[in-house]
């Protein structure tokens, strides 16, 4: 995905998240639509295109699901590590300091790693949605210590400035990571997967 615009809705219903999907893509010609479930029963609508059919798509979702929207997010002009990073996993980059921020939604952590990655010189090394995680979402930046902790300040401000609390769970920064930590960190962050190399 290479669009300039990003809209993504967090539904509680799976069914209002499919007629608020049905709605976003017949109101407006976006480029692209992404819409499936995640734990823990959430429903995800990703619309990206052009800037003023991903807003008034939207638009549409957001009155058509109204009762269930969990969160959402609009971002024009969306820094374009994070729909690839939403379309892949991780990038094996090498981790310096190491920024988390972690989040109650996935809008939110998406929100968070845009706000980071254009506030300052980093690497979003992933950004892990809902599935495996309670429906939280962590965006994990690496870079120098400087360029870390500017990251995390500009996306915990970002989640702050329309927090309906509960969006921004915790935030940390590790200035220097063990190797062993890094080496587990790099392979993936998921406990079980890990544990099978025991």
């Amino acid at each position: 995905m290479t669009d300039p615009a990003l809209a993504l809705i967090e539904f509680d219903s799976i069914a209002a998240g499919i007629l608020a999907g049905d709605a976003m893509v017949k109101t407006a010609p976006v480029a692209r639509i992404v819409a499936g479930t995640v734990h823990p029963g959430k429903y995800l609508v990703l619309v990206s295109g052009d800037v003023a059919p991903v807003q008034e798509a939207l638009r549409a979702g957001l009155a058509a699901g109204s009762g269930a929207v969990l969160d959402h997010v609009y971002l024009p002009g969306v820094h374009p590590d994070v729909p690839a990073s939403i379309a892949a996993a991780r990038r094996p980059d090498p981790i310096e300091a190491l920024g988390i921020v972690e989040t109650g939604s996935v809008a939110a952590a998406i929100q968070a790693a845009d706000a980071g990655l254009k506030g300052a010189q980093v690497t979003l090394l992933e950004l892990r949605l809902a599935d495996g995680l309670g429906g939280k979402g962590l965006a994990f930046f690496t870079g120098s210590v400087t360029n870390v902790e500017t990251a995390v300040s500009i996306a915990c401000d970002a989640i702050d400035a329309i927090d309906d609390s509960g969006r921004l769970l915790n935030a940390v920064i590790i200035p220097q990571l063990h190797g062993e930590m890094a080496e587990n960190l790099l392979d993936g962050s998921r406990f079980r997967q890990r544990a099978r190399s025991l």
